[in-house]
Order: structure tokens, then C-alpha cells, then sequence
């Protein structure tokens, strides 16, 4: 067919074809999204209540196929089946999304007395655009599909090539479930495509969870729409470990939230600054630790490790670690026999790193960490700051007020303190600098979905 393109999903686990899929042609799209302009109408007439209880129903359709979509993520990005996929995680967004609907919701009431009516009601935007990406698919696109379902408009889910099979997945849960076939829509659109929906305003808010290129491609393409966009771009989080640290507690997390899902997430540690004092023993508990796993194939239980979810992506990975090398970082774990050069990636340790390496100011979303070691607070907060990008911080200290003192200094959207890789869906999720702009779950990402609108009523 005319205007379209095959989406294909190469598996990292052996680099063969597992699903491909044709793009929607121009006019499809177009189509699309005025069917979920029209079905949004009525869709917005029902009760929270009612749009809620077709939401929850869907997602429980959606654990009944736990197991399969388990399989098939391990097949489309390379996560070890051994960690159960990611319906519990969606679950739970899904469902603390529910449970704040009504407050995030409700009207505010200024006045209402013998003379005047006056308040302001949250008015669902219209047709929201969501685009998801590969590493957390199921779990990135619930941020936005459920709360903006719930507060009334119809979603377009435009889902990663590389996880072709999870849109569907969704889309058909929510169908059985009784949502509107153009209330929500799985879509299969190129970048082009996608590109000229934008800019023809086909939509009312567009989520775009991905790389900063793609976040300034999207902003270019709503330029002068009015159509708001939220993003989540790249990410460089920072781990701090203070003198006062639980220190296993800290290596244990800290190490976790680098390696696991092979260093893709979105809030995964990536840099981590230790206190002088502990620098030593931190490094040596953390070596021991990596050296433990096991890399390979993602559908052997026994695996905790897996592929990369491309060749691509652990090659410029490798590039960030042996540039480093060359500058004088050291290596604290051997290449792993496993590691074949492609997709299949050697959790890595880097020490005598610093701020003049890729792999400590670029986004590397792969499994390699530079740990570092610093006097006091304040170098800490210096380097955690010199970075362009800003979505976590966590902080390791058993002080909770210093951990806000520190935190209030640092540039970022969320501060932890004892954990970290970990989003509460009752806080808004949100970054500054490079990795964007908006805010997501919470009553927050309730607000940014629908628009207030304001009634001031003077009775006879």
C-alpha cells in the first residue's frame, strides 16, 4: 500500500524477525484520530466511576495473559523471564491512577452561596496522543493511558518498533473490557506520519516518553498547533553513598538499579559518588556482586541478566566503556565469555572515571556504571549537577534532614533517599534540563490531561 512502511521487531535474543507490522497509510491515520475526536464526546459523558470500572476491567483482562506477555517481552527487548514481565508494576500505576481520579478530579468550589456560583471543573482535553517506548513498555504507556482514559479523552497508543506486540496486547484487553474500539486505539504510524498528525493538530496533548531527539521532534512538530506536550527524555541519574550510609544496603540497591533490565531504564543509576571513607569497600562489594550474575538468554530462568534490546544500542555502550579505558578508567569485572560483541552485553564497573568521559555525562541506558569518589556533600552536589539532563537522585545516609537539604540543591525531578529505579505513582513523575518537561501520574498528571475551566454563575 502507498505511504507506508514495515515495522519490524528484531529479537536481541538470536537477531531474527519476530513480529513486523504495516504502518498506517496518511489518510488511516487521519482517520484514526477523527474517529477518537468523535467517540471522545460520549466517552467524556460518562461518570469517573464509570470510565474507571472499564479501565480497572481492562487491566485485569490484561493479567490473564500474564505469562505469554512475559515471554514475548523477553523475546522483543530482552528481559529475563525470571522477573515476571511488568503486570504488577502496571497494575499497581493503573490502579493507584483510579484511586485518585475522583480528588484529582473534582471541582473546586469558590463560593456557592444565595448570590453566586463559582468554580473551576477539570475538563478533559480531548484526543491524547501517546507515545511509548521499548524498555518499560507496558509500564511507560499506563503513566498516561490510564489517567487520561479515566479524566475522559480518548487515546491513540503509538507503541516502539521494537515492542510491536504490547500495543495490541493493550488494545485488545481494553476492547474485551467494553472501552470504545475509537476511544482507544492501538495506531502503527511512522515518524513521518506521526509528524504531520502533530502539525495538522489531529490531537490535544501528545506524551512522549523517549530519546531528547525525538522529544525536539516532537516540540517542532506542534509548533504553533497549541497541542501541549509532555516529555520524558534522557536520563544520567546519580546515586550519592554518605559517610553515614547502611553501606550493603546502598551497594545492593544502588548496583540493582544500574544492572538490572540490562541498564535500560529510564531512572536507572548511572553514576554513583561515594564517600572517601567508603569508596574501598563500596567498590569491592559492588564488584562481587556483578560478578555473580549470569548473562544470556533472556528464557532461561536461570538467567539474570539478558541482551541488550539491540546490537546498536550495547555497541555504543561498549564505544562509552573503551573510550574510557583509553582515559585512564579501570575495568573492576572481565568481559564475561557470553559477551558476543553484539547484543549480549558485560555488566560493567568503572573506577578512576571522571566528568571529562562519555560514560559520566552521556545517557549510556546499558550496563556500565562509573563510581567515584568524593570528600564531602558539597563536591557531591557539584557533580551530580553537572549533568544536562535530570529525572532521579538518590541519596544514601541515615540523616533524612540532610537528605533534604542536599536534595533541595540538586538539580532533578525526583530525590530519593535509601532507593532508587523505584516511580510512586501518588508522586509526579518529572524531570528538568534535557529530560524534559511535564509531570505524569499523581493528581499532577491528572492536570496536565484535562484543562480547567471556570463558571461564574450570578443567581436572580
Amino acid at each position: 500500500m502507498a505511504n507506508t512502511k514495515i515495522l519490524k521487531c528484531i529479537s536481541p535474543i538470536d537477531g531474527s524477525l519476530y513480529a513486523e507490522r504495516e504502518t498506517f497509510t496518511s489518510i488511516e491515520a487521519h482517520e484514526a484520530a477523527k474517529r477518537a475526536k468523535v467517540a471522545q464526546v460520549e466517552w467524556g459523558k460518562k461518570s469517573i466511576k464509570e470510565r474507571s470500572d472499564l479501565v480497572n476491567l481492562g487491566v485485569l483482562k490484561l493479567g490473564e495473559i500474564q505469562e505469554e506477555t512475559t515471554i514475548e517481552l523477553a523475546h522483543q527487548m530482552g528481559r529475563p523471564i525470571r522477573y515476571g514481565g511488568e503486570y504488577s508494576g502496571f497494575q499497581f500505576r493503573a490502579d493507584t491512577m483510579a484511586d485518585l481520579a475522583e480528588k484529582a478530579l473534582a471541582p473546586i468550589i469558590v463560593e456557592d452561596s444565595d448570590a453566586f456560583v463559582r468554580r473551576i471543573d477539570r475538563i478533559p482535553l480531548g484526543v491524547v496522543l501517546v507515545i511509548a517506548p521499548w524498555n518499560y513498555p507496558y509500564m511507560t504507556a499506563v503513566n498516561t493511558v490510564v489517567p487520561a482514559l479515566i479524566a475522559g479523552n480518548s487515546v491513540l497508543l503509538k507503541h516502539s518498533e521494537q515492542t510491536l506486540l504490547v500495543g495490541e496486547r493493550i488494545e485488545k484487553a481494553f476492547h474485551e473490557a467494553g472501552i470504545s474500539k475509537d476511544v482507544f486505539q492501538n495506531v502503527l504510524l511512522s515518524h513521518e506520519t506521526t509528524g504531520e498528525l502533530i502539525s495538522s493538530s489531529a490531537f490535544d496533548f501528545v506524551n512522549f516518553t523517549g530519546s531528547v531527539g525525538g522529544g525536539k521532534a516532537m516540540e517542532i512538530a506542534a509548533a504553533g498547533t497549541f497541542t501541549g506536550v509532555g516529555t520524558e527524555l534522557g536520563g544520567k541519574d546519580p546515586g550519592y553513598v554518605r559517610e553515614d550510609a547502611d553501606l550493603d544496603a546502598a551497594v545492593d540497591t544502588l548496583i540493582d538499579g544500574a544492572m538490572y533490565n540490562a541498564g535500560q531504564c529510564c531512572c536507572g543509576i548511572e553514576r554513583i559518588y561515594v564517600h572517601e571513607s567508603l569508596f574501598d569497600a563500596f567498590v569491592e562489594k559492588a564488584t562481587a556482586i556483578v560478578k555473580g550474575y549470569k548473562l544470556g538468554n533472556p528464557l532461561d530462568p536461570e538467567t539474570t541478566i539478558g541482551p541488550m534490546a539491540t546490537a546498536r544500542s550495547a555497541n555504543e555502550v561498549r564505544a562509552q566503556i573503551d573510550e574510557a579505558i583509553e582515559q585512564g578508567a579501570k575495568r573492576c569485572v572481565d568481559v564475561f565469555a557470553e559477551d558476543d560483541g553484539g547484543a549480549y552485553l558485560s555488566p560493567t564497573i568503572l573506577i578512576n572515571v571522571n566528568h571529562d568521559m562519555k560514560v559520566m555525562r552521556e545517557e549510556s541506558f546499558g550496563p556500565v556504571v562509573g563510581i567515584m569518589s568524593v570528600k564531602d556533600d558539597a563536591e557531591a552536589i557539584a557533580l551530580m549537577n553537572d549533568s544536562e539532563f535530570g529525572l532521579t537522585a538518590s541519596i544514601w545516609t541515615k540523616d533524612t534532614d540532610k537528605a533534604y537539604e542536599i536534595g533541595s540543591q540538586i538539580e532533578t525531578g525526583t530525590v530519593y533517599m535509601n532507593r532508587c529505579d523505584f516511580v510512586d505513582p501518588e508522586l509526579c513523575w518529572t524531570g528538568c534540563k534535557d529530560t524534559g518537561r511535564g509531570g505524569g501520574l499523581s493528581v499532577i498528571g491528572y492536570h496536565n490531561l484535562t484543562r480547567p475551566k471556570s463558571f461564574h454563575l450570578k443567581k436572580q
